[in-house]
């Protein structure tokens, strides 16, 4: 069932609009892949993440021009971009003349790390306008308002089912099914917490990509089809190590090495930034000393731990209760 934007019931032009989206914890595989008309197409499955994201409202200035939006915090530009693009779409799909408005944005993302940041404002601000325009959003046209506002987009609007994403032409490659193999994560940041700027970083692609992607993309989906998290493990690590080509994390031995150590199933690296996590299997004995010894062993790496968090339902704070005392990555915060 496609996701759209549920608008208030008190909804209507002319009034405030609310929306929210999540982040994400960078991505399990990231490549080249050929997609049904076997073109070579740039795809991600990302680590879904509950907790952390952006909060938006937007608020009608009837009579203005419909590109005239105000940005609170100012410098959000791909978030005004996308309100314009929303308005425009609304108003269309209403029959009614567009208008400009004030756009507020509040969330508690770290900005640069590979989470998402911008994606979740965009989207919360796309469907904080179709909450005051009474309009509801079909996922596809947020991603496409997405992408058309920021040049790619991560799959936030479509939920947490694990999909193989096009981020720069923002469709659906594959669903990869329901939900991904069960894990535990602890998560970390590299680098210091320093932010990566995604639109520096060098696109390589070499003849061998869509092989080993292809195969990467036939073991995830085998991982998902049987839930097995070993196999979801191997390709994250894989994943991360192929992109080191890119962005070269020089902590990458050394979290591996922890990773071995501390009887996980692999590692996952952003592959747009410096926010990483080790993966445990839930089911393994001994789960919660293992957690512990890997934080331990992270910090004495000087590779600073921030939250575990699973890849299923769970309340942390009773299944991890050692997690409440995680930390928030040392970035600058939207």
């Amino acid at each position: 069932m496609t996701a759209t934007t549920r608008p208030s019931e008190a909804a209507a032009p002319g009034t405030e609009g609310t929306g929210r989206a999540a982040c994400h914890h960078g991505e399990i595989l990231q490549g080249v892949f050929l997609d049904e008309r076997r073109r070579p197409v740039h795809g991600l499955v990302t680590l879904p993440m509950n907790g952390p994201g952006s909060t938006a409202r937007f608020a009608h200035r009837p009579g203005s021009p419909p590109d005239e939006v105000t940005v609170t915090p100012a410098g959000r530009t791909k978030a005004r971009a996308a309100a314009v693009l929303a308005v425009r779409e609304c108003a269309a799909r209403r029959d009614a003349k567009p208008c400009g408005g004030e756009l507020t944005l509040v969330g508690d993302l770290p900005v640069g790390l590979g989470m998402g940041s911008s994606t979740s404002d965009v989207i919360a601000t796309v469907r904080a306008v179709a909450d005051s325009w009474g309009v509801g959003l079909p996922s596809e046209t947020i991603a496409r308002i997405a992408v058309r506002a920021e040049g790619a987009s991560d799959p936030l609007m479509h939920g947490v089912r694990p999909l193989l994403f096009a981020q720069r032409e923002g469709r659906v490659l594959e669903v990869l099914g329901p939900a991904l193999p069960p894990a535990v994560v602890v998560g970390c940041t590299l680098a210091q917490g320093a932010p990566v700027d995604t639109l520096a970083l060098p696109a390589l692609h070499h003849d061998d990509d869509l092989t080993a992607y292809a195969q990467l993309r036939r073991m995830l989906r085998r991982a998902v089809t049987t839930a097995d998290t070993a196999l979801l493990g191997r390709v994250s690590t894989s994943s991360a190590r192929l992109r080191q080509r890119v962005l070269r994390h020089q902590e990458f031995p050394t979290l591996t090495a922890i990773a071995d150590r501390a009887g996980a199933v692999g590692v996952q690296i952003a592959h747009s930034g410096n926010v990483a996590g080790i993966l445990f299997d839930p089911r393994a004995p001994g789960l919660h000393h293992a957690l512990r010894r890997c934080a331990r062993a992270l910090d004495r790496a000087g590779i600073t731990p921030t939250r575990t968090f699973t890849t299923f339902a769970s309340p942390l704070s009773e299944e991890f209760p050692w997690t409440n005392t995680s930390r928030t990555p040392s970035a600058a915060r939207t």
